[in-house]
C-alpha cells in the first residue's frame, strides 16, 4: 500500500475533538483518494519549514518511508514568524530547507510534492482578498520548476474560492464561532486561518483535484 505522508503546519494537521470543529485538511485527504493509499499526517501546529526538521520530525518519516510513497510538503504560514527557530527567508532558507525534503525523499524513491500555503481569509474595507504569504508561495513554485518537482498552488486555489465566496460566506470554512455557539469556544472566535470541518474537507478536496490530474494519486 501506498503511504502519502504529510509535512505541514496547522493548516494541515489532526485535531482532536478538544479543538472541534477546527480541522486541518489532511484529516480529509484520505475522503478523495483511492482505497490503495494510506494517509500519515505529521504535520504539526506552529512548525515551519526550519522547525519540523530541527525538531527531528523529518527524520521520524523518513525512519518508515518507502520506495513510492508520497511526501506532501506545506510550510510557509510559520516560516514569516520573527522568531528564530521558525523563521526563514523566502528567497535563501525557505528553498533552501525545502530543498531537504526533496532531497531526502527522493534518496529512498519517494515522490515529494511542494504545496503552497493555505490562504488567509483575510478581507479588506472594500471587500477585497489581502495576500498575506508574501513572496513564499512563489519561491516554492520557482523551487518545484527548478527541481522537476509536483507543485500544488493551494494558495492560489484557496485564494480564488475564498474570493468567489466573498467575505461572508467564506466564514463557513473557518473557525468562526458566536459566544456559546459551541462547548469548546464559550466566548466565540473569529479564526481567519484555521479550517473547520466542512472549510478541511473543501481544501482537501481541492489537494486531491490537484494530485489526480498530476497522476500522484487515483
Amino acid at each position: 500500500m501506498t503511504v502519502i505522508y504529510m509535512a505541514g503546519d496547522s493548516t494541515v494537521a489532526n485535531y482532536g475533538s478538544e479543538a472541534a470543529p477546527m480541522q486541518g485538511w489532511g484529516n480529509k485527504l484520505h475522503l478523495f483518494v483511492g482505497d490503495m493509499f494510506r494517509i500519515s499526517n505529521h504535520a504539526a501546529n506552529g512548525r515551519s519549514s526550519k522547525s519540523f526538521i530541527d525538531e527531528g520530525r523529518l527524520d521520524g518519516i523518513m525512519e518508515t518511508m518507502k520506495e513510492g510513497d508520497l511526501l506532501l510538503i506545506q510550510f510557509g504560514h510559520n516560516d514569516s514568524k520573527d522568531d528564530e527557530e521558525r523563521h526563514t527567508s523566502p528567497w535563501s532558507s525557505y528553498p533552501a530547507y525545502l530543498q531537504q525534503y526533496i532531497d531526502r525523499a527522493r534518496a529512498i524513491g519517494g515522490r515529494p510534492v511542494l504545496i503552497s500555503s493555505l490562504c488567509r481569509r483575510h478581507f479588506d474595507r472594500d471587500g477585497l482578498l489581502i495576500q498575506t504569504h508574501g513572496d513564499y508561495p512563489r519561491s516554492m513554485e520557482a523551487l518545484a520548476v527548478r527541481e522537476g518537482v509536483p507543485f500544488v498552488d493551494l494558495n492560489g486555489r484557496s485564494a480564488a474560492a475564498f474570493k468567489e465566496m466573498g467575505d461572508e460566506r467564506s466564514r463557513a470554512w473557518l473557525t468562526w464561532l458566536e459566544p456559546g455557539e459551541h462547548p469548546n469556544y464559550p466566548e466565540g472566535v473569529q479564526d481567519n486561518t484555521h479550517l473547520n470541518e466542512r472549510g478541511a474537507e473543501a481544501v482537501a478536496r481541492m489537494v486531491a483535484e490537484a494530485l489526480i490530474g498530476q497522476g500522484m494519486v487515483e
